[in-house]
């Protein structure tokens, strides 16, 4: 009985130490989710390992099996499938950026941490708790202080220039100047004299593509309105 306590308090210990870097940094799973998740892969862990005897029922009568064995990983060994599912609910995509990857990792790593302290191998749960912790907040750090200055992304954008007695042709030229990977241009007649719409797909391989663009087609006189949509690949 003990020890079934502190496996469950040291889940749950662990649990909130990783669910507490996810809390201040407001993600969508913070303390409770990853105390749960590794409370529940404990209690789990520790049923399959001690809930189930090796005794058979047959014709109202318990017989002993002739082994004595039992296959003490069959519960556990769903808890790796079963977590996915809450992971996946943490995951959201818009356009063609993913998030909620890192949190979803952390609810899987909280499930082994809590199936190492219901197995009573606390040291790799300790070990793997502070561990985890380390990458969260260090290599989180080094990311935004130095792999995001370098790293360059590709996003594909929609463009929606508005003119006001502009010469379109020049814009079109000066788009396709201006942005080598173009997808598609095309001209759209406005319902004002003079005026002009050109919608244009180009993709844009930059540190900031958003900006880059926006300050590229603020560069030409006569664009009245600038709209930028980023759009799926």
């Amino acid at each position: 009985m003990i020890q079934y306590a502190i496996s469950l308090i040291t889940s749950v210990i662990l649990g909130f130490a990783i669910g507490l870097e996810r809390e201040l940094t407001n993600k969508q799973a913070g303390l409770r989710t990853h105390i749960f998740v590794c409370l529940g892969s404990c209690i789990f862990t520790l049923l399959s390992i001690h809930g189930f005897p090796t005794f058979a029922i047959g014709d109202n009568v318990i017989v002993e099996q002739a082994t004595g064995l039992r296959d003490t990983a069959r519960i556990a060994a769903q808890i790796v499938t079963g977590i996915g599912f809450i992971g996946a609910g943490t995951v959201m995509k818009n356009g063609s950026s993913v998030h909620g990857l890192t949190t979803a990792s952390t609810l899987w790593i909280a499930a082994a941490i809590g199936m190492a302290c219901g197995t009573g191998n606390f040291e790799i749960a300790i070990i793997g708790t502070i561990l985890s912790i380390v990458v969260l907040i260090f290599i989180k750090w080094i990311e935004k202080n130095f792999l995001k200055q370098r790293k360059i992304s590709k996003k594909r954008l929609k463009l929606t220039l508005k003119c006001e007695q502009c010469n379109v042709n020049n814009i079109q030229n000066y788009i396709m100047e201006e942005f080598p990977y173009l997808n598609e241009i095309k001209k759209v007649d406005s319902d004002k004299e003079h005026d002009a719409k050109i919608v244009a797909v180009i993709s844009i391989k930059d540190k900031n593509p958003l900006q880059t663009a926006y300050k590229k087609c603020e560069e030409f006189n006569g664009i009245t309105s600038i709209a930028i949509q980023e759009i799926d690949e």
